[in-house]
């Protein structure tokens, strides 16, 4: 028997889900993951995300591993996923339609803490990220002293200087405003960010052309992934880089390659929003 499986897109950021609440470890191992992101051999995704059990208190846990085996400690493309995931795990376990659910919103818990996507009426998914944390020790890099924020610090790269500003919204992102973000060789240059000494427990890099201060477009090379059409951490890191840089206004439109996220900095709880469609794909077993 096959391991069954649902496969879904935040952006053209893809995930396969499998339902492992009858666990609290996942089903698959890394290596087992790997073979089945792979787009060739496998199904085919960015990683893969396992819904497990409720942990101290929470309606469920996130687990994801990435597409090289690696384990983020969340993902914001994803988690907007998995709450799909659960409306229509929760619907056919009561026999009715997903859209009888909606509104709906959960607790889940992640290796980055307690995050709460709700998904609304409209199928639109909004996610409080929590507070974004910006001192150099907590995302972690060593461009700065522990206690230091990392705001336009330059940073050599493939022998160039970049201005970067370095966020975490629970997993670590290094942010450069470039005047034209397609002629960045993101394949090129992605690798030796996500790889460089400063960076102890890797990044995810965003390069940044700001259009309007209201709306700015994103390219991404992520941690474990390489380059993908969308990044929800990284667009949620993003605009706080651009307000810290007074570049852009507390609440825009980050422009992905997959398509566009709304996100907000708040000024009354200092938490990041984000929100953006998820959407499924496919269903089916796997024995890989």
């Amino acid at each position: 028997m096959g391991i069954e499986f649902t496969k879904y897109h935040g952006l053209g950021n893809d995930f396969i889900l499998i339902d492992n609440r009858t666990s609290t470890e996942p089903c698959l191992t890394p290596e087992q993951a790997v073979k089945w992101c792979d787009r060739h051999f496998g199904i085919g995704a960015d990683g893969v995300i396992f819904a497990l059990p409720d942990q101290d208190g929470h309606d469920y846990t996130m687990r994801i591993f990435n597409s090289d085996g690696s384990e983020p400690e969340m993902c914001g493309n994803g988690i907007r996923c998995l709450a799909k995931f659960l409306v229509d795990l929760e619907a056919a376990d009561a026999n009715v339609s997903s859209e009888s659910l909606l509104p709906r919103s959960y607790k889940i818990h992640t290796l980055a803490g307690v995050m709460v996507p709700k998904i609304e009426a409209s199928g639109q998914v909004t996610v409080d990220m929590g507070q974004p944390h910006l001192l150099a020790a907590e995302i972690p890099t060593t461009l700065a002293v522990a206690d230091q924020k990392v705001i336009a610090q330059p940073l050599e790269v493939a022998g160039q200087t970049w201005d970067v500003t370095c966020v975490s919204m629970g997993n670590p992102h290094c942010i450069t405003f470039v005047e034209d973000v397609a002629a960045i060789a993101l394949e090129t240059i992605g690798p030796k960010f996500e790889h460089h000494a400063v960076f102890p427990q890797r990044t995810n890099t965003e390069f940044i052309e700001v259009v309007r201060r209201d709306y700015l477009k994103m390219r991404v090379w992520e941690r474990g992934a390489g380059i993908t059409l969308a990044c929800g951490t990284g667009a949620c890191a993003v605009l706080v880089a651009g307000v810290l840089n007074d570049i852009c206004d507390r609440r825009a439109t980050i422009e992905l390659p997959g398509g566009p996220l709304e996100i907000e900095w708040s000024e009354l709880d200092q938490r990041v929003y984000m929100t953006g469609p998820a959407e499924m794909v496919f269903a089916g077993q796997s024995s890989i």
